[in-house]
């Protein structure tokens, strides 16, 4: 009995002791991989982002993303000598997609946020914004969201962002309406189906620049926001790979043009998709 008992413990030691081992993947080198190391060896990196967010990341008239946090992939990926692929996801899908593994990052917008930093890991800001609002341009009374908190109001956001969280927050009164995209919401407060659109400063002036005749923008900060890039949580090695390519990047010739292109000129355009 008691050489049965023996056995007995030394298997579950080996069985405990395999599990342990199959919890941690090191590399052969012990090491375990970065998300940097995975896209160099793999010789591409896949970006995770949305679309209709003015002129940050947009569709072109054949599908190709367009728009300043493109050019800003791009050049990640051109610093790492590497193809670049992207992948659309609604803008509440993108961080499922890299916890499950289908993107590398995500250069979508995404406001730094300490809800979505228990989900995934920030790099420093590459943007700085805030939350603005977006009225019928036959409104010519309200002059802020307080204005617009009454039982008889609807507020338009898209699901998942900052503007959502915010006026939800924000207003007790007023109605507000969950919508898929960013460009479903604009469409609602275009149409009369909404009074109002909480969403970033440079999407809402682009939305007045396109529609003159049909909105307005209230420019009046409702919150001050840092743009990052979203990477696996704790991937340290290349959140700090990450911050000094930002570092770099931003006032250089390169980055200078990108911005001059999309947020100092309107002529970009005519090159969009409207229907996205």
């Amino acid at each position: 009995m008691k050489c049965k008992g023996k056995l007995i413990a030394i298997t579950w030691i080996l069985l405990f002791s395999y599990l342990l081992v199959g919890c941690v993947q090191p590399s052969s080198k012990g090491k375990i991989s970065s998300t940097i190391d995975e896209i160099t060896k793999r010789k591409k990196l896949i970006v995770g982002t949305s679309a209709g967010y003015y002129p940050f990341h947009m569709k072109d008239k054949k599908g190709n993303f367009i728009g300043y946090d493109i050019d800003t992939a791009k050049a990640i990926a051109q610093s790492l000598h590497v193809k670049i692929e992207f992948k659309y996801f609604s803008f509440d899908g993108l961080i499922p997609a890299l916890q499950a593994g289908q993107v590398d990052i995500i250069i979508a917008g995404m406001t730094i946020r300490g809800d979505r930093a228990l989900s995934v890991s920030f790099t420093n800001p590459y943007f700085s914004t805030g939350q603005v609002l977006m009225v019928p341009n036959e409104d010519k009374v309200t002059k802020g969201w307080k204005d617009l908190d009454q039982p008889d109001k609807k507020i338009a956001v898209p699901i998942g962002t900052t503007g959502a969280l915010l006026s939800k927050q924000l207003f007790k009164k007023a109605t507000v309406l969950d919508f898929d995209e960013i460009t479903t919401a604009a469409m609602a407060v275009m149409q009369g189906k909404a009074d109002g659109l909480m969403y970033d400063e440079p999407g809402i002036r682009n939305y007045e620049l396109m529609y003159p005749d049909k909105v307005r923008g209230i420019y009046t900060l409702i919150s001050n926001e840092q743009l990052g890039i979203a990477i696996k949580k704790n991937d340290l090695e290349s959140i700090q790979w990450l911050n000094s390519f930002i570092t770099s990047y931003k006032g250089s010739p390169a980055e200078l043009a990108s911005y001059d292109k999309w947020f100092k000129s309107i002529d970009w355009m005519d090159q969009l998709d409207k229907e996205q």
